[in-house]
């Protein structure tokens, strides 16, 4: 097994940071009136998991700390599922984009599931 020096060689960062720019992009095309409300929401959230595994990745010294922001990922990947029915039911995204957007956040909440439920494989000792 590799050693992992960043967290930028985590699976799950290089998966949220792809999917979070698919996002941004597709963002792009939505109505101007979203702009302060769901076009904002869904970047913020998306966004968010990157950066809270970012956080995780550094305090995994602290295996509560790590738990903790783990489970911050989580919840701000599911937010962004809601998001995304949000956006795909006012007709923003088509039934194609949603499933590869859905299916990429649900390997990633199961990736973070799987880090927050086996701290140790993660953290420092």
């Amino acid at each position: 097994m590799k050693l992992i020096k960043s967290h930028r060689e985590l699976e799950v960062y290089q998966l949220s940071f792809e999917t979070a720019m698919e996002i941004y992009k597709l963002t792009n095309s939505f109505q101007n009136e979203e702009k302060y409300s769901l076009t904002d929401q869904i970047r913020r959230s998306s966004r968010s998991v990157c950066a809270n595994l970012t956080e995780a990745w550094r305090k995994r010294i602290y295996k509560a700390a790590f738990i903790t922001k783990i489970s911050d990922c989580e919840a701000e990947a599911c937010e962004t599922q809601t998001w995304l029915d949000f956006s795909k039911s006012c007709g923003y995204i088509d039934d194609k984009v949603y499933a590869k957007m859905d299916t990429n956040y649900n390997n990633i909440i199961g990736k973070l599931v799987n880090m927050r439920t086996n701290p140790e494989k993660w953290t420092i000792n």
